[in-house]
């Protein structure tokens, strides 16, 4: 047998007992919920604080001219004195560049830079701890972040596609340039591509709830328009998707709002089932809740009184993922976090004043993440702080060590894909939260909800914030006690570099210019130049030249023909007629403002434009909608104009202005494809 064959079946061989070993670990507001020791849950009256003051607000700084800084602003009332000592604790946390042309137009405005001010550049230490493998945990914190330069932004939204062909680039680097040195050298360089995406997809998590928060609070978003806010979370939703930097704008709305529904249900079932394991095992289920009333996370509890009375009593581990707490000796001599309940006569929590009320003594005993799919994952063991480590762990590890060291992969080895896929099944069917995708999503928010939540006990706050600091496995994270200095200093840099002539101003210019280049150019020549972008790693991009005043006009009419088409597209989606669900006279000047425009205009807006003649009956719109369709000049336009033209149930009267439509059309040398001129001749004549 030759070396070759050797190495192939001592790969299979690997591969197989890795498979196997998969298998060997198998065998709305806080105190809504109580549960008494028959196990029967109690609810309890509780009260709202009424003409609270807002948690956020926003602050607009002009940049140049024509375009401004959006900068959301937290209360963060739940962050540790420390790190608010002789500050105010209202933090900025979200900025975002709009850029609108000068003008008081909101259809030419274009949504640009989003910064989460807590995201900042590692610090040396930092990035070398994140590059070394099988390194799964904190080395510091960045305690100061620089005054100077712009922070980095977590996405562009002007250039989403971007990220998209950043990734790619690093992916051929990874496999062409650095593979082929070894797995010191592959190892190294995934964990530091790991670790830079978690750091950055938790911060986009963060800015994600905090904008959902923001826009909850105020009801109505009054700064951000619904489709701009539509933008800014579908755009960052899509960040964590492969080729999500492609997704037409026309589709954000729609990725917005199947990730709100998907979380709602995801929420609602995990609070459910937490719910009755609690109950079922006689402990105590609390939900933990954002400003915005959506439950994020729930502690589990048990009273001290059960300790020695449910001493024999069996628990089962199932969903729950904790120790059995009966018999347990460290709850018995606790001196960690304790809270006084208040009972009454029926079992159910009541105020400490109110009259007969018996106190009981509550021990925590767990936290969980209400996002995670299927089942609560475990954040939080009050007795056993390596537990959610060790689970946390899990995943990364048989990642890392079937990437980098057995050089595995779900797709290109079928033994290790069909080890995973029944591993994954079993254990997600079993309640154990072992090998689960990454809780980015829990982490992040259960940040959020201590900085903001000022209900919760500063003792147990505090006693969260420090387990939850040392589960976490990215070397580039920051403590919770830093994050509002950072985001303090990285603000007071932002708006320095917004109002340098040189700076943010500047920086806008170069990106008008690139966001002209489709203007100039067709698309084989903005391949050739996607290319060359890639090729030198980005240092090469291309901009055109163009005076201030010809480039304002010319991305005046390109966002407001953008703006239009995008509206079209979601009015023919709608529903069954256009002047139920819209209001008409923006129907009618979208259409007005495409034909006019309609040179530019594309396939997808010729679609939307014939559906809406088919879901109205609105004289005036349907005439519009011909128009259009012969006012855009391509192919698909025609085609669908000749569609309407052969409907048998068309009236004579649009009948004969959609034939005058085609025949212009053919006289004018449109684009239209062989087989329909020929139609359109034999049909309708010259």
């Amino acid at each position: 047998m030759n070396r070759v064959q050797q190495f192939h079946r001592a790969r299979k061989c690997s591969i197989t007992i890795f498979s196997l070993l998969l298998l060997a670990p198998l065998i709305i507001p806080r105190g809504i919920y109580a549960q008494t020791v028959s196990g029967t849950p109690l609810q309890t009256s509780t009260t709202t604080t009424q003409n609270t003051p807002p948690i956020f607000n926003i602050e607009k700084i002009e940049v140049g001219r024509d375009a401004e800084l959006l900068t959301v602003f937290g209360s963060l009332n739940g962050l540790p004195v420390s790190s608010t000592a002789g500050a105010d604790a209202n933090v900025p946390l979200v900025s975002i560049l709009r850029d609108t042309l000068g003008d008081e137009n909101p259809e030419n405005d274009r949504l640009r830079y989003v910064w989460m001010l807590t995201y900042t550049r590692p610090t040396a230490w930092q990035r070398v701890a994140s590059a070394v493998p099988f390194l799964y945990g904190r080395v510091g914190s960045k305690k100061r972040a620089s005054t100077r330069g712009m922070p980095p932004p977590v996405i562009d939204l002007a250039a989403p596609q971007r990220d998209v062909w950043q990734r790619f680039m690093w992916v051929a680097l990874q496999n062409v340039f650095l593979n082929p040195y070894g797995v010191a050298v592959k190892s190294t360089t995934n964990t530091f591509n790991r670790n830079s995406q978690d750091y950055r997809r938790a911060h986009i998590m963060r800015a994600l709830a905090i904008l959902s928060l923001y826009e909850a609070e105020t009801g109505e978003p009054s700064t951000f328009s619904p489709s701009e806010m539509n933008e800014i979370q579908g755009r960052l939703i899509l960040t964590g998707k492969t080729l999500g930097g492609f997704v037409d704008d026309a589709y954000l709305d729609r990725v917005s709002q199947g990730q709100h529904i998907q979380l709602h249900d995801t929420r609602g079932h995990n609070w459910e089932l937490l719910r009755q394991r609690t109950e079922t095992e006689g402990l105590y289920f609390e939900p933990l809740v954002m400003p915005d009333g959506s439950a994020t996370h729930a502690l589990v509890w048990v009273a001290r009184p059960d300790l020695q009375q449910y001493k024999t009593r069996k628990f089962d581990r199932r969903f729950l993922n904790i120790d059995k707490p009966w018999g347990d000796s460290k709850l018995e001599k606790w001196r960690g976090h304790i809270e006084t309940w208040h009972f009454d006569a029926e079992s159910r929590r009541v105020p400490a004043e109110t009259e007969g009320a018996r106190a009981v003594e509550m021990i925590p005993l767990a936290l969980y993440g209400l996002d995670h799919p299927k089942i609560p994952a475990l954040l939080v063991d009050f007795r056993d702080g390596a537990n959610p480590k060790r689970r946390e762990m899990s995943h990364r590890i048989l990642e890392d060590v079937a990437r980098n060291v057995l050089a595995l992969s779900r797709y290109g080895d079928v033994h290790y894909f069909l080890g995973r896929t029944v591993y994954d099944f079993v254990t997600s069917r079993r309640g154990i939260d072992i090998n689960q995708p990454s809780r980015l999503r829990a982490y992040s928010q259960l940040k959020l909800l201590l900085s903001l939540d000022a209900s919760l006990d500063p003792d147990l706050r505090d006693e969260i914030g420090g387990r939850l600091e040392r589960v976490s496995l990215n070397p580039l994270e920051n403590d919770l006690e830093f994050e509002a200095k950072l985001a303090r200093d990285q603000y007071a840099a932002l708006v320095e570099y917004a109002r340098r002539p040189d700076g943010l101003p500047a920086k806008l210019d170069r990106s008008r210019r690139e966001e002209m280049v489709p203007l100039a150019h067709n698309k084989a020549e903005r391949v050739l130049f996607q290319f060359a972008n890639i090729l030198s790693l980005g240092l090469y991009q291309h901009r055109e030249e163009a005076s201030p005043k010809e480039q304002r006009a010319a991305l005046d009419t390109e966002r407001q023909l953008a703006y239009h088409r995008r509206f079209l597209r979601e009015v023919s989606k709608s529903g069954p007629l256009v002047e139920v669900a819209w209001q008409i006279e923006d129907v009618r000047r979208s259409l007005l403002f495409v034909a006019e425009h309609g040179a530019r205009a594309d396939a997808r807006t010729a679609r939307a434009a014939a559906r809406i003649f088919s879901q109205t009956n609105d004289e005036e719109i349907r005439r519009l909608s011909l128009n259009c369709l012969y006012r855009i000049n391509n192919e698909t336009a025609k085609k669908e104009l000749l569609r309407i033209y052969q409907l048998p149930e068309l009236d004579a009267g649009m009948r004969l202005l959609t034939a005058e439509f085609l025949r212009k059309a053919v006289r004018e040398e449109q684009r239209i494809t062989r087989s329909d001129a020929k139609a359109i001749v034999s049909v309708i004549g010259q």
